[in-house]
């Protein structure tokens, strides 16, 4: 793949307006680049930030057309727009990642096949479209499991495990996902869950940051420390190689995020099993604000304009922990900034949902 250099003082077209949108919009100003910002909700963040924005659905055919047209580069902060939009966007801009990039990586069943294709092991799967297809799924993989939906799921949403028979009615466990088409995958043990944020160019350039290992809550991401302690200099590398594979075959272009899981052998050894892709820049890499020479976000806008890309490393080898604020945790905001080496980040959220990401901070230790 080719791109143009996409000079500053030119106009980067960000489609979706929460937080992603916003820090990528940040960095791209930072650059003396103008952002132009499309989502369909009026309160998104990234449009406080944003030079120009654009309040329409995701169906506008016109509203995406004269967005398009408005800026000389498009990408995206999340992956759950529809294909015909990321088509439609492409044929009037440069679009990065690409419309095929997309399409791969928002389905978890392509995506799977995907991965698997490229050698690359990921949890056993089956595609699950009717009842009949969960019950010979169950068979077939076992239990524990987890039902997803294939499409528009994050932080846990459109998901249930499995874990024992009385779980296992198939009809009534379908009808709760109301006719969605889904995919079984069979449960990893894993020790941890880490993962690789990492940037590719469309001349082949590759650069990725530490390996960082990721704690959930209530199927959340809570923490996110980097480098991961204790963990083989070998895994760690063969985490970047698995990355750098998937970034090839997608030809792709920008900031991802690849989703592995960490298990420990009966040797003692270690081996990756990939959870899932993100064709976006990623919570997990929130820490690189301060914690890397160059942010995931300027990463990214560096990847979409064709620039060349910066140092991922950690200056001084300090480590990185990133904690979200979530929900009513944002209201201890006064005493984060009075902490001396708390680097806080709020995303002008009006309301602190249970579950809504807030804000994060940052904290780095030698």
């Amino acid at each position: 793949m080719t791109t143009k250099t996409i000079a500053p003082g030119s106009t980067l077209g960000i489609v979706g307006g929460g937080q992603l949108g916003r820090m990528i919009a940040l960095a791209a100003a930072n650059l003396g680049l103008k952002v132009h910002v499309y989502c369909p909700d009026a309160d998104s963040p990234a449009f406080d930030v944003a030079a120009a924005t654009t309040c329409a659905a995701y169906d506008d055919s016109e509203a995406l057309a004269r967005f398009a047209r408005s800026v000389d580069v498009v990408t995206y902060e999340f992956e759950n727009i529809p294909r015909e939009t990321a088509d439609l966007l492409a044929a009037h801009a440069p679009l990065h990642p690409s419309a095929s990039a997309l399409a791969t990586t928002q389905d978890r069943l392509s995506e799977k096949d995907f991965i698997n294709r490229l050698g690359i092991p990921t949890a056993p799967f089956r595609a699950v479209d009717t009842p009949d297809d969960f019950a010979r799924a169950l068979d077939a993989i076992g239990r524990p499991a987890v039902l997803k939906t294939r499409r528009f799921g994050y932080d846990g949403k459109g998901q249930r495990i499995i874990r024992t028979e009385a779980e296992s009615d198939r009809n009534a466990i379908f009808a709760e996902f109301g006719g969605a088409a889904l995919i079984l995958e069979g449960f990893v043990a894993f020790e941890r869950e880490v993962s690789v944020v990492a940037a590719r160019s469309a001349d082949g350039s590759f650069a990725a940051f530490d390996l960082c290992e990721n704690e959930h809550r209530n199927h959340i991401l809570a923490v996110t420390r980097a480098p991961v302690p204790g963990i083989a200099p070998e895994t760690a590398q063969a985490a970047f190689a698995i990355a750098r594979t998937i970034a090839d075959a997608l030809d792709y272009v920008g900031v991802l995020a690849v989703e592995m899981f960490l298990v420990r052998e009966a040797d003692g050894g270690e081996r990756l099993v990939v959870n899932e892709i993100a064709p976006r820049v990623h919570n997990s890499g929130h820490w690189t604000i301060e914690g890397a020479a160059t942010s995931q976000f300027a990463q990214h806008v560096r990847a979409v304009c064709g620039w060349p890309l910066g140092d991922p490393s950690r200056p001084g080898g300090l480590r990185a922990e990133m904690r979200n604020l979530i929900g009513d945790e944002v209201s201890g905001w006064r005493s984060l900034l009075a902490e001396p080496g708390a680097h806080l980040h709020l995303y002008g959220k009006g309301e602190a949902r249970p579950g809504r990401k807030m804000g994060h901070v940052t904290r780095l230790e030698p």
